[in-house]
């Protein structure tokens, strides 16, 4: 009688045990590269940028053992160059911004186990912010920040190195629509796709 009363109370510590190891959780810390592609708008307003490095910070708290949600943020810099070839504006004709760019996104993300290899695929969305600095590779200062709502896709592999680390690879896309800064001479009014590869570490706990 005694050992059945001493089981009973051990099944509320137990079933805790269980729930808590099953509730696995990982963060992720990455160095990472935006990579931003040409584009025109109809009224020849052109936007080239350069290579952008950054770190990449990520949370995954897994709701089944394939399935998780994320939360992201990222932190880059780069300079954003325009053309407006119908500008009657000289300081609008050539420009460049160098600006820092934020990320504040969430995603879910579905795993694919094999053996110390797992494949996983993303997709979600949030906001992006852009953030003008003053530095000798700007040439206005007439900018603004501003906020951009943005789609994110993506993928990777994490290889597992032991029951904690993870060496993760992947590739996160985001589509928004091209950033101003307040500038309307410098919109292209077009929506692209923003690269951010990156490579890191993952703990899980």
């Amino acid at each position: 009688m005694k050992k059945l009363l001493f089981l009973l109370c051990l099944l509320p510590i137990m079933a805790g045990t269980g729930f808590a190891q099953g509730a696995r959780q990982d963060i992720n810390l990455s160095a990472s590269l935006t990579i931003q592609p040409y584009v025109e708008g109809s009224d020849l307003v052109q936007m080239r940028s350069t290579l952008g490095p950054g770190l990449y910070l990520g949370y995954r708290y897994l709701l089944t053992p394939n399935g998780a949600v994320e939360a992201n943020y990222s932190y880059t810099r780069f300079t954003n160059k325009f053309l407006n070839l119908h500008s009657s504006s000289v300081s609008a004709v050539n420009n460049r911004i160098y600006t820092s760019m934020q990320e504040s996104t969430f995603a879910y993300v579905r795993t694919i186990p094999f053996r110390r290899y797992n494949p996983f695929i993303e997709g979600g969305g949030g906001l992006l912010y852009f953030s003008p600095e003053g530095s000798i590779k700007t040439t206005t200062y007439d900018t603004q920040q501003v906020n951009s709502l943005t789609v994110l896709f993506g993928g990777g592999i994490a290889y597992e190195l032991s029951p904690s680390w993870d060496l993760r690879v992947q590739y996160r896309g985001q589509v928004f629509k091209t950033q101003d800064y307040g500038i309307k001479a410098l919109s292209t009014g077009r929506m692209y796709i923003m690269s951010q590869p990156s490579i890191g570490f993952a703990y899980h706990f």
